[in-house]
């Protein structure tokens, strides 16, 4: 037997490994400071040296995608503009025309790298496809699954995987590769590469990514878990929305175990292609999750028993250099063949990921039978993070260090030590920790002498920045505010009552496809009233969990006598608009363990807050700074009661005048929302009202 062996040796892996320096080129145009710069490729490539992994492999240079390939994922206008902004025609320009885009820059390398970056994953994938090599990790930048069909954005150029899975699935039928399931584990959602193959059967797409409801970039509502595909592609596209920050290894164990692999083994992919970016990881700053390179290195073995171990790894986000060259690492490893010990001392899921998977699952079980089974009963789980924890820095020093750490528990060593059950194994035994379910927001600012708790700051537009720490008061607030009435002033979609009333009382109305959890104070409003107010209406960011895709109503802060907009005042309690204030900032959770809803411990307006207001007229909520309805306005009074209502900051006005954020008209469902109200509130006729949301919608800033 011993002698058969011999003779028969088991083939090592032919890892690729493609690493060009050219695509370090692409960087900032002023050298200015910046997450996804050069020194990310650097960082992992002197990682697998110094390890001796590139040794290894099978080390290729970068090739150029040819314009063609490109063009079939993305439009002729924009392979023609990136292939052009580096050229000197476009010198003056540059950096006025990556202001257009969402979180892009461009300087004389960036075409090149674009190409480049496109054209490696083209070859590797073919490489492997061909079986020239048996798996394979392409180093490129930039990134790529944020880059839309006609626009660039999110730090990305050409959308990278497309465009190979695309080259394999219709310019080279004869390497027999039929179906390819891309995973993204990138920390955020992959909105482009679904787009591109929502309605195409051959490709199943599953992006595991920070959703917090809607509000994490890149703040799309079809990046929830109800995004299914469409038409032929219906089922395969599959979503897993996190509601917050700190997932980790046992989070990303459970959604592979319990979505990912069922469906890739009944799908039968002929490939694997990751868009693997790795700002889930361990101290990332963009991130905010908790994977180890260990927890990595168990994703990919996973889904090395499908496709025939055919993978490809393309780089996508990851900005902690120490955690993503270490992840890489450990995942090379893993291809080679490089088997390890799997050690994580606390595998305890959120109950949030729980709650997640089982609604994907629901969601898609019509398509996949094989997720029609019932999740496990007997888990135990963790509490969600408090908005304390969500809100720290994911970049501390001890974080990092403990990434580094975690790179020596991936030993080159002979045999895998996790059985088929073992996560079943580790799932059954969780414990609950149930620290931190009071819900804490923010931390201190700076605080004046004269009011430890509580630091007010005037500025030349007259209104007033809030600095104060949500949980210094007690609960007492409640029966305080309760008395105390205001003439909540709506200009969106709770200018309808019965939209409004799910503030109040919970629920949802027509169109809506997520529920309010309500006030503590369920009261109906005391009266309402109708005015315009000398304010400008507008609509913008690109989606929201409630609504999907197209923009929400926002007031401009400033007043402008030449513009009217409608607002339907409701006159409730003081205690109820803050009720109103925390649900639209999302600031409202839910106890896993009772069902219980679990409001903020103090309020965000109160008397003295009604005082500031009555003199400045605004108030911007420093607790909640990055919210989009943070800003609190004074509109004056009605029958002796002040008159509120929430909008963005200012600041978020300049950055919808330059475009960093997005004016975009309402979806048709929140249109018709809004115009129910105008209309049942005898303000408009429908054919008015229609033109008056369209006119807002169209109208620059």
């Amino acid at each position: 037997m011993a002698a058969a062996a011999s003779a028969h040796p088991v083939a090592a892996p032919r890892v690729g490994l493609l690493y060009d320096e050219r695509m370090c080129a692409h960087a900032t145009p002023d050298g200015e400071d910046h997450p996804e710069n050069p020194e990310r490729l650097r960082a992992i490539w002197r990682k697998l040296n110094a390890e001796g992994v590139a040794s290894r492999c099978v080390v290729l240079k970068a090739k150029e995608a040819e314009d063609k390939y490109i063009a079939a994922v993305h439009s002729q206008s924009h392979v023609k503009l990136m292939k052009e902004i580096s050229s000197k025609k476009y010198d003056a320009s540059r950096n006025k025309i990556a202001r257009r885009f969402n979180s892009i820059y461009f300087n004389k390398g960036s075409s090149e790298s674009a190409v480049l970056a496109a054209g490696s994953v083209i070859d590797v994938a073919e490489k492997v496809a061909a079986g020239e090599l048996t798996s394979a990790i392409a180093l490129v930048r930039p990134p790529g699954h944020h880059a839309e069909h006609n626009e660039a954005m999110g730090f990305c150029l050409f959308n990278n995987v497309a465009v190979a899975a695309n080259y394999l699935l219709n310019e080279r039928p004869d390497l027999g590769i039929k179906k390819i399931l891309i995973v993204d584990w990138d920390v955020h959602h992959g909105n482009a590469t679904q787009k591109m193959f929502y309605k195409d059967p051959r490709v199943l797409f599953f992006s595991v990514h920070r959703f917090d409801y809607g509000s994490f970039y890149p703040s799309e509502g079809d990046a929830s878990h109800c995004f299914i595909g469409e038409e032929a592609g219906k089922g395969y596209n599959i979503n897993v929305p996190w509601e917050h920050g700190k997932c980790g290894d046992a989070d990303y164990i459970a959604a592979w175990e319990h979505v990912l692999l069922p469906v890739t083994e009944a799908f039968d992919p002929d490939m694997i292609m990751v868009s693997a970016g790795f700002d889930a990881a361990l101290g990332d700053p963009l991130g905010g999750c908790c994977i180890t390179p260990n927890g990595y290195a168990l994703l990919l073995t996973k889904l090395l028993g499908f496709a025939q171990g055919r993978i490809v790894m393309a780089l996508e986000g990851g900005y902690n250099l120490r955690s993503i060259a270490n992840s890489v690492f450990a995942c090379a490893k893993v291809l080679l063949g490089d088997k390890f010990t799997f050690n994580s001392p606390e595998m305890q899921p959120f109950e949030s990921t729980w709650r997640v998977i089982q609604a994907v699952r629901d969601e898609l079980k019509t398509c996949w039978p094989v997720l029609s089974s019932k999740l496990p009963h007997n888990v135990s789980l963790r509490i969600k993070p408090s908005p304390s924890e969500l809100f720290a820095s994911s970049d501390s020093e001890s974080e990092s260090e403990d990434v580094y750490e975690f790179s020596g528990a991936v030993e080159s060593i002979n045999v895998i030590q996790v059985a088929d059950d073992g996560i079943s194994e580790h799932l059954s035994k969780m414990k609950l920790d149930e620290d931190n379910l009071a819900l804490k927001t923010g931390s201190s600012c700076s605080t004046a002498e004269q009011h430890p708790t509580d630091s007010v700051e005037v500025h030349n537009n007259a209104s007033v920045v809030l600095s104060k720490r949500i949980s210094d008061l007690s609960l007492a607030w409640r029966s305080d505010l309760s008395i105390i009435h205001v003439w909540y002033a709506s200009f969106g979609s709770n200018m309808w009552k019965p939209r409004f009333l799910c503030y109040i009382q919970g629920g949802k109305a027509e169109g809506m496809s997520i529920p309010c959890c309500g006030s503590r104070d369920t009261s109906s409003p005391r009266g309402t009233v109708w005015k315009t107010v000398p304010h400008r209406l507008l609509f913008g960011r690109s989606s929201t969990p409630c609504w999907g895709s197209g923009g929400v109503a926002f007031l401009n802060p400033e007043i402008n006598y030449n513009e009217q907009s409608y607002v339907c005042m409701y006159k409730i309690t003081l205690e109820q608009f803050n009720d109103i204030l925390f649900q639209e900032n999302r600031l409202v959770l839910e106890d896993s363990k009772d069902g219980n809803v679990v409001y903020p411990d103090s309020p965000l307006i109160g008397s003295s807050e009604m005082e500031f207001m009555s003199t400045n007229k605004a108030i911007n909520l420093e607790p909640i700074k990055g919210s989009w309805y943070s800003n609190v306005l004074y509109l004056g009074n009605e029958d002796g009661l002040p008159i509120l209502t929430m909008t963005c900051p200012s600041s978020d006005i300049e950055l919808f005048k330059t475009g960093e954020l997005p004016l975009v008209p309402p979806s048709k469902t929140y249109a018709a929302t809004l115009i129910k109200g105008l209309v049942e509130g005898k303000q408009l006729d429908p054919d008015e009202a229609a033109n008056y949301i369209s006119s807002a919608a169209a109208s620059g800033l």
